[in-house]
């Protein structure tokens, strides 16, 4: 009893003191882990990556679309001609979070050529129950996030599925690609000129090689 008695302290403990400013403490231990998380799954990462290599074009225009943002503003994939864009569906309390981190980081380092975008959903396990608001506010405290939030919507297939991600995942709408997202930040990168090129799960790192290739290359 005493030894069960101390392993739990320790545990406590290690709980407490992995806790972070304006993160709950499922947050702040997700943060802690998630090296460990993607480290043990890199190798099964890119057996999921799905390109097109038939370079299959789009029956309905990928400018067509359009969304809310997080703030209620009309936000027009129009805008986004001439550059690539990634596609990311969110979450605050995954275990994948911390791509937040990784994601500003690839906005930043190709801001020129590259628009991120995220969409925070709940489509998994629960894992983004908060408001628009408390979303914008968590990604910007926690992880700097500059670039562009949606409104919180549903990613997956069905009725109440986002016009964006109904594009993304219907073959015969965007050409090629059927494929939903199948956890929290599953990526999907649309080239200049407005045909979707590759499909990254959840566990490819947005900082990954296989990532950036995709950005740089014409």
């Amino acid at each position: 009893m005493i030894k069960i008695a101390i392993a739990l302290g320790v545990l406590v403990t290690a709980t407490l003191l992995m806790k972070k400013p304006g993160m709950s403490y499922r947050q702040s231990v997700l943060k802690t882990l998630y090296p460990a998380i993607m480290w043990t799954s890199k190798a099964a990462g890119k057996k999921q990556i799905q390109t097109n290599t038939q370079n299959a074009v789009p029956l309905v225009s990928f400018y067509t679309l359009s969304m809310k943002d997080i703030n209620g503003n009309d936000f027009k994939f129009e805008n986004l001609k001439g550059k690539k864009v990634l596609i990311v569906n969110t979450a605050s309390d995954c275990g994948f979070t911390a791509q937040y981190d990784a994601l500003e980081k690839l906005s930043q380092q190709y801001k020129d050529k590259l628009v991120v975008i995220g969409f925070p959903a709940n489509d998994f396990k629960q894992q983004e129950t908060s408001n628009n608001q408390n979303i914008a506010n968590f990604c910007k405290k926690n992880y700097g996030v500059s670039f562009p939030l949606m409104e919180k919507s549903s990613v997956i297939k069905g009725s109440h599925q986002n016009e964006v991600h109904k594009w993304l995942s219907d073959m015969t709408i965007n050409g090629w690609c059927h494929q939903e997202p199948s956890w929290n930040f599953c990526k999907y990168l649309v080239n200049e000129n407005g045909v979707l090129t590759h499909y990254f799960p959840m566990i490819v790192d947005p900082l990954s090689l296989e990532v950036t290739s995709a950005i740089v290359a014409q």
